[in-house]
C-alpha cells in the first residue's frame, strides 16, 4: 500500500524501547517506507515541555522521522508550531523494524544533536550509555552504536546532513 492512498493516511504506532521495556509509544503518519527507510510525522509526544538547555521540546513541535531498517540511528526533524525548524535530533538505536502497524526502535542511550542553522552539534548521554553495560553484554552492538553515532556527527559537522535525509525515497511497499 502507498503512504498517499486514496484511504487517507496510514497510521503506525511508533515504539521506542529501552532496557527491554517500552519508552514511549505514539501514533504517526506514515510519510514513506521504501522497504529500507522508513518515514513518519508526529506531533511531540511526551507530556508538557522538555528543555535541554540548548533546546526545547514543547506542545505543537512536530517531528519528521526517518527511520532505517539497515542503520543504527534514527533521524528526527524538530519543527516548532509555526513550521520554524529547531534542528535535528538523533537517536542511536538498532535497526528499525515495522511489522503489524508498529515502527519499533530499541533506543541505545546515545544520542546527537544538530541545530537548524548547523553551528551547534553535540553528543549526548555518553554516560548512560558507558553506564548501560552494553559494551560488555553486546559488544559487536556497542561499537555498531558508536560507529553510527561517528557518522551522524561527521555528517552533521561537514554540513551533508540534509544530504542524508533529501535521498528519494518512493512510496511504500506493498507488503506493507
Amino acid at each position: 500500500m502507498s503512504a498517499n492512498s486514496a484511504d487517507g493516511p496510514r497510521r503506525l504506532d511508533v515504539v521506542l524501547v529501552k532496557s527491554g521495556r517500552t519508552k514511549i509509544r505514539y501514533p504517526a503518519e506514515l510519510l514513506h517506507d521504501d522497504g529500507t527507510r522508513v518515514t513518519v510525522r508526529a506531533p511531540w509526544a511526551a507530556d508538557g515541555v522538555r528543555d535541554f538547555g540548548f533546546v526545547r521540546f514543547e506542545p505543537g513541535d512536530v517531528l519528521t522521522e526517518h527511520y532505517w531498517r539497515d542503520r543504527w540511528y534514527a533521524v528526527k526533524e524538530v519543527r516548532d508550531a509555526r513550521g520554524v525548524r529547531k534542528g535535528w535530533y538523533c537517536d542511536i538505536t538498532r535497526p528499525a523494524t515495522v511489522s503489524g502497524g508498529e515502527l519499533v526502535v530499541e533506543d541505545l542511550d546515545l544520542d546527537l544533536w544538530r541545530s537548524a542553522d548547523g553551528t551547534d552539534v553535540r553528543r549526548l548521554d555518553e554516560d548512560e550509555f558507558a553506564a548501560s553495560g552494553l559494551a560488555t553484554s553486546d559488544p559487536a552492538a556497542a561499537a555498531a552504536a558508536l560507529a553510527a553515532l561517528d557518522t551522524l556527527e561527521l555528517l552533521a559537522r561537514r554540513d551533508d546532513f540534509e544530504t542524508l535525509l533529501a535521498r528519494p525515497c518512493p512510496t511504500a511497499r506493498p507488503d506493507e
